[in-house]
């Protein structure tokens, strides 16, 4: 079974084998990742970087990626280093560097945008994240993390807490969960809730879903806390994050007991305590390693 999408824009385009195969093939690029083994396969390959929105592991990861595997970047990371300072356009921008790279990554603050530019281009596009969209290289990380430290996927019970709304990689872990048939709980405040069309496909795919505003409910039977940030960029009116920001702090003292292991896609705030980082509950650091070996993964997929 080989890989035969192009693009990697939203996880909603990848079967369940497809997701099998980078996760199989990310076990083979772990001991590149770790300085282990050396690689050149991409030797020669140049990945153009179009970081529209801030980032530190995504971007870190994927020119890590590239440059284990043996290829180079180019790019920016704000746009204040590009000629959108001019007045250039998106369109202008994408097929301009489209004709330097070998494949593109892109993150924007507009849902959309990835899908739009890989229409615009040639060569391969990979979404870094589309404003409140979809995070897919986030969701194969996510799952790669869980099948790592915990074994068989379909068995698990994964809570998903925090900013459900606007949180792009919950919608993609949850649709992705899906395919795997895992039972879910999404825990947030009212405000927060998970979008009702994310819902509705995820019952129409006969998925187990249980809503709570109150993280304890899932304490004693959870195997995956995933815990996302509220996240102050996307609310429309800052007055309405006041009102629930700091509405869930994870602590030692609250995982005492349970035998759940807590995942972050990172940044943290004021969600997960600092005590936290050196238990065995926590593996978000760990899991941040993991990208890098995914996104090997995926770029030695569809760089050709």
């Amino acid at each position: 079974m080989g890989f035969e999408l192009k693009n990697i824009i939203s996880i909603k385009d990848f079967s369940k084998e497809d997701i099998e195969y980078i996760l199989k093939l990310s076990e083979k690029m772990e001991p590149i990742a770790k300085s282990e083994e050396k690689s050149n396969i991409l030797d020669g390959s140049i990945l153009g970087m179009l970081f529209y929105e801030a980032s530190t592991r995504t971007r870190l990861s994927f020119e890590t990626a590239m440059k284990r595997l043996g290829g180079n970047t180019i790019g920016f990371s704000e746009t204040e280093t590009s000629s959108a300072t001019k007045g250039e356009n998106l369109t202008d921008t994408v097929r301009t560097v489209g004709k330097y790279a070998d494949a593109l990554v892109i993150r924007h603050n507009m849902e959309g945008t990835a899908r739009y530019v890989a229409e615009m281009v040639d060569v391969p596009v990979i979404n870094a994240g589309d404003g409140a969209g979809q995070h897919p290289t986030q969701t194969l990380l996510d799952l790669y993390t869980m099948q790592r430290l915990l074994g068989d996927i379909e068995e698990l019970h994964v809570a998903l807490i925090g900013d459900l709304k606007y949180g792009r990689t919950v919608h993609s872990l949850s649709y992705a969960l899906a395919m795997f048939g895992v039972k879910m709980s999404l825990v947030s405040p009212q405000e927060l809730k998970m979008p009702r069309e994310t819902l509705h496909d995820l019952a129409a795919a006969g998925v187990s879903v249980q809503e709570t505003k109150d993280i304890k409910d899932v304490l004693a039977n959870a195997d995956v806390l995933y815990v996302t940030r509220i996240q102050k960029e996307r609310f429309p009116d800052p007055q309405e994050y006041l009102k629930i920001k700091g509405a869930y702090t994870i602590d030692s003292k609250l995982l005492q007991g349970s035998e759940a292991i807590v995942m972050h896609p990172l940044p943290r705030v004021d969600e997960i305590s600092h005590d936290v980082d050196n238990t065995l509950y926590g593996k978000y650091f760990q899991q941040a390693f993991y990208g890098v070996p995914v996104r090997m993964a995926l770029l030695k997929s569809i760089i050709k």
